[in-house]
């Protein structure tokens, strides 16, 4: 209230804030008195009871004909009695680093997906490879699918056999120009924020990235997954020096053609 600072609800208990600038409020206020106490309980049910009643099945019913009236596909989404919902979702694919695969093993087939055979069960054997930039996965997902199933059907769809834990599902946002990224609890229901943002992809699209936790947790990788990082950073560090070289032997170049030419001139 004072000093404006500002952070999230769950982080109060983690703030502590030495106040020592100064201001009209410096003679009022102590370093002690600056210390925001520690989360309540009673904090932590305000912010419950503030929390928007989930919608009932008429306004789930309007919203979903007000959603299927901007579809432009056949992509539509569909109520049950029950008062779930099914639709699809499409993810964009934006990883950064080599995920593991089986190795030696054949695309899964329609016939695989319908007997729900899991191809990486058959070797022992594992790969590393890159999966196309921004490729992008359409779902058919329920209203009851939360954001851990998705990455889980996600993985399983491209058999790849890391940790799910390693990767996190987040939802891109276009405001004002520029483009923002949220990551999603992975209790949330994403086909409940498409309905809400609408079909328009420009609006609200979801991004499978890395789990981007801070420090790397090594652990969580198996040895040949670590060999295979060892290999592919060589490499990438090989073509960047390759990269260095070639960029100033092009420079080396031009500066010796524009001496060679300056020479025949006055001054």
């Amino acid at each position: 209230a004072d000093c404006r600072y500002t952070c999230h609800q769950e982080c109060r208990s983690l703030i502590q804030l030495d106040c020592r600038r100064p201001g009209q409020w410096q003679s009022q206020l102590s370093p002690e008195s600056t210390i925001l106490p520690p989360c309540s309980q009673n904090v932590t049910q305000t912010v419950e009871e503030e929390k928007p009643e989930p919608p009932t099945i008429q306004e789930i019913k309007q919203k979903i004909e007000k959603y299927n009236a901007k579809v432009t596909n056949c992509l539509l989404m569909k109520l049950n009695e029950d008062g779930t919902y099914t639709g699809f979702i499409k993810v964009h694919l934006k990883l950064r680093r080599p995920v593991t695969v089986p190795a030696g093993i054949r695309p899964q087939s329609i016939y695989d997906a319908l007997k729900e055979v899991n191809l990486a069960e058959m070797t022992d054997k594992r790969t590393s490879f890159y999966l196309p930039l921004d490729a992008i996965k359409q779902l058919h997902i329920s209203s009851t699918t939360t954001v851990s199933e998705v990455i889980q059907g996600l993985l399983k769809k491209f058999m790849v056999v890391d940790n799910p834990q390693k990767f996190a599902l987040f939802k891109e946002m276009r405001k004002d120009g520029q483009v923002l990224f949220q990551k999603l609890s992975l209790t949330e229901y994403p086909l409940y924020l498409r309905l809400l943002a609408g079909p328009d992809t420009d609006v609200l699209s979801f991004v499978l990235k890395e789990n981007e936790t801070g420090e790397v947790e090594w652990d969580a990788f198996s040895i040949p997954e670590l060999q295979n990082f060892l290999m592919i950073l060589d490499k990438e560090e090989k073509d960047k020096i390759q990269q260095v070289h070639r960029k100033y032997e092009r420079f080396k170049q031009r500066l010796q053609q524009t001496l060679k030419e300056a020479r025949g001139k006055p001054g």
